[in-house]
């Protein structure tokens, strides 16, 4: 089975709340909630890929030092295994902002479990509820 690398954040603004990025149409897994990130590519750190993820799908700029390594999921979808590493961030520059025709929504942690997301980020939910 391919392992697939994949980066996430949780971005953390001053009031406590996490960034959910809705799948556009289109996508596999469209419509569910995820946090913010992408694939890996050949020759990339996880951070460093996050810092690129995050400028291209939201505009945003952080620092390797900005990342705190908080946990990861590792989930077998029916032809590929994923492992993600998920990042707490809660300093960067600039506004997110949709860029890849995803929506975008602020959300407290106790409110995670109400947006429907990819098999594998569901555990990351109690995790990252009790870090905040």
């Amino acid at each position: 089975m391919k392992l697939v690398l994949v980066s996430a954040v949780a971005l953390v603004d001053s009031d406590g709340r996490v960034l959910l990025a809705q799948r556009p149409p289109g996508k596999s897994l469209a419509g569910l909630w995820e946090f913010p990130g992408g694939k890996v590519e050949p020759g990339e750190t996880p951070e460093a890929a996050l810092i690129r993820e995050l400028h291209e799908e939201l505009g945003i700029d952080t620092e390797e030092s900005c990342l705190a390594p908080l946990t990861f999921a590792s989930h077998s979808y029916p032809d590929f295994h994923l492992l993600m590493p998920l990042f707490a961030c809660r300093r960067w520059r600039g506004t997110p902002e949709a860029r890849e025709g995803q929506v975008l929504k602020w959300v407290r942690a106790g409110a995670l479990r109400e947006y429907p997301m990819p098999p594998a980020d569901i555990p990351l939910i109690p995790i990252l509820r009790d870090w905040l």
